[in-house]
């Protein structure tokens, strides 16, 4: 039976692969997830994580189904000269190998979001001719973007300061990427407070330990509110009990939270670390937060994170050695009995939140890629398509 001419012609339509270079931390990971499932939202292509077996990448990318291809790299950073030297060597050893590696699976395009791969994939990708991006999520570039700018066709940032480091004529202030349920959310005062705690994916010690004394000094105080706080995975028994201490039966703590951007938006004050995922979610619904940089992150840029959001007026940034109870009962009492003061902090917050980040990176990867839109993907379409997408992945973990 011979083929139909159409049938012919769509046998030789090849599916593009992207392969986004992202791990180590939910900072580079979840933007990447993000990018990944708005680039499927918007064209017929396959994608490929590069990362290590040492970062949360072993666990994340898995869990939503996409393929990760795994590389021997150690850190460069943070050793002495010792480690200098075996980073170094690892990553030359790690460069041939994606070398390799990217020409048998032959990507269209290579994004790095950052990590311990992100540097020698990159490196690879440019020698053999494969266009090369970046995002960069952080107020301050990390050491393997700083490296890839060089030679990148782009590089998507999410503050105007970190671009001034690339060309300016490959600068893109997008934003991070974040999945499709992030969408801005006017703030409504709850009759009743709520505060929201988040110390991310692995919880935050300091908040576990601080805030429950926190906020029975504020129902002391006469200030009514409901708290729903994330301690982390393990942490949830010994923070329950850290509550019921001090008597506070208005609280629900959990390992981790489900919604995160439902939570959020219900919430009138978010206490929070500083990691970029965190700080765009805050600002893409657009609510008022304190947060309590993590002290040992790479480069302090946690710090300079909450600081660049607190210089728009939509944040309240305190070190962690100042984070106290007495302190953060200071900052919440403040924010909680002024409406106005949150309001005003919520509309900053949002002004500088990208919801549509992830799609606006997608769409320029598609050009620079050369891998053609599905042309009838409108706006409402990809949304759903990506939600479906999250829903089907969780329905099968």
């Amino acid at each position: 039976m011979k083929c139909a001419k159409g049938d012919a012609k769509a046998a030789k339509v090849e599916r593009g692969t992207v392969m986004i270079a992202a791990g180590g931390t939910g900072g580079h990971i979840f933007p990447g997830i993000a990018l990944a499932q708005s680039l499927q939202s918007l064209a017929d292509v396959e994608i490929v994580f590069a990362g290590t077996h040492r970062g949360i990448e072993r666990d994340v990318v898995p869990k939503h189904r996409f393929a990760i291809e795994y590389f021997d790299v150690d850190p460069i950073v943070g050793g002495g000269v010792g480690r200098v030297v075996n980073g170094a060597a690892s990553a030359a050893r790690a460069t041939v190998d994606a070398i390799a590696r990217l020409r048998k699976i032959a990507p269209r395009i290579v994004i790095s979001i950052g990590g311990y791969a992100a540097g020698p994939v990159s490196l690879a990708a440019s020698m053999l001719g494969i266009p090369v991006v970046l995002v960069e999520p952080n107020s301050i570039a990390g050491l393997a973007n700083r490296l890839i700018g060089h030679f990148a066709k782009r590089a998507f940032v999410a503050w105007p300061e970190t671009g001034t480091i690339f060309s300016a004529a490959r600068v893109r202030v997008v934003g991070v990427p974040l999945r499709s349920d992030f969408v801005r959310s006017p703030y409504v005062p709850s009759a009743r407070k709520r505060v929201l705690v988040m110390g991310g994916s692995q919880g935050a010690g300091a908040l576990n330990e601080r805030l429950p004394q926190a906020i029975r000094r504020l129902l002391d105080g006469g200030i009514e509110v409901e708290v729903v706080h994330q301690a982390g995975r393990g942490a949830e028994e010994a923070v329950s009990l850290a509550y019921a201490r001090e008597r506070i039966s208005s609280v629900t703590v959990v390992p981790f939270l489900e919604d995160v951007a439902g939570e959020i938006a219900r919430a009138d004050v978010v206490v929070a670390r500083a990691g970029a995922v965190t700080v765009a979610e805050i600002a893409a619904i657009g609510r008022a937060s304190i947060l309590v940089p993590f002290p040992k992150a790479a480069a302090d840029h946690q710090a300079k994170n909450a600081m660049a959001l607190s210089a728009l007026g939509a944040s309240v940034c305190v070190r962690q050695e100042a984070a106290d109870a007495s302190r953060l009962t200071m900052e919440l009492r403040r924010l909680l009995t002024d409406d106005a003061l949150v309001a005003s902090m919520a509309r900053a917050a949002a002004e500088h939140g990208a919801p549509d980040a992830a799609l606006r990176v997608a769409r320029e990867v598609l050009e620079i890629a050369q891998i053609e839109a599905i042309p009838w993907a409108d706006r409402e379409t990809r949304q759903a398509i990506a939600k479906q997408a999250a829903r089907l992945r969780t329905d099968l973990n």
